[in-house]
């Protein structure tokens, strides 16, 4: 079975993996504030597939499988110096490039402390959550054409990357009220959001420095050292 029919194969029919619209990107922050709740509730539906019969964490092979026991080993494995490809060494970063040893060692920590809240928690994720990556009508559709990256984690790492991407729609203000809303009740909330936030943080703080894109960089560096105030907050 290809990638794309298995991914079929488990969505939730609600899911809408071809869609027709414009880019979610062109929206501005009030178009996206009026229609927030019909974001969440599409991401949502992706969550609520059916993989029963999947198991272990991480992105999907080319097999439609993950490659990780434990979420721990995901999140983990994914800053191993030694992994053959483009990251092959890539602490040789913190001399040669815009990536600082003391900040990514920091959050990298606040990862590794929060990785418990995590454990268990079991979904099917995008995990490529751009507004660039969803086409909307602004109105009563969003879907997602872009799985590149999907896997199973905790759920919330699609709505962390969407604030990561544009963290000035204030995406986890929106989202909080939004579920006490809809009466839907998420476990340690601020601990897990923390956790696989930094870890996305963390992951493309590396990927920008790699091509030495210094806005990106500084903008993520900017958005992940305000993150624990903010999610505390609610």
């Amino acid at each position: 079975m290809s990638r794309d029919n298995f991914l079929r194969s488990i969505l939730s029919e609600k899911v809408n993996m071809t869609p027709d619209g414009f880019v979610a990107d062109q929206l501005t922050p009030q178009q996206f504030w009026d229609c927030h709740e019909l974001f969440f509730d599409k991401i949502l539906e992706i969550h609520s597939s059916d993989i029963s019969g999947i198991e272990g964490y991480g992105n999907f092979n080319e097999e439609c499988r993950t490659g990780n026991a434990t979420y721990r080993d995901y999140l983990i494995d994914d800053f191993a110096d030694d992994k053959e490809g483009y990251w092959y060494n890539w602490r040789e970063m913190f001399d040669t490039t815009l990536l600082k040893r003391e900040f990514f060692e920091q959050y990298y920590k606040e990862i590794e402390d929060r990785i418990p809240y995590c454990e268990d928690k079991r979904y099917l994720v995008n995990n490529f959550m751009f507004f660039t990556n969803m086409i909307t009508d602004g109105n009563i559709m969003v879907g997602f054409p872009d799985w590149t990256f999907a896997g199973i984690g905790d759920f919330l790492t699609d709505i962390a990357i969407m604030d990561l991407n544009k963290p000035y729609m204030r995406i986890p203000e929106l989202f909080v009220p939004y579920c006490k809303k809809r009466g839907i009740d998420i476990p340690d909330f601020k601990e897990r959001f923390l956790c696989v936030a930094y870890w996305n943080g963390l992951n493309g703080l590396r990927w920008h420095a790699s091509i030495d894109d210094e806005e990106s960089c500084t903008s993520i560096i900017k958005s992940v050292s305000e993150l624990k105030d903010r999610i505390y907050a609610l």
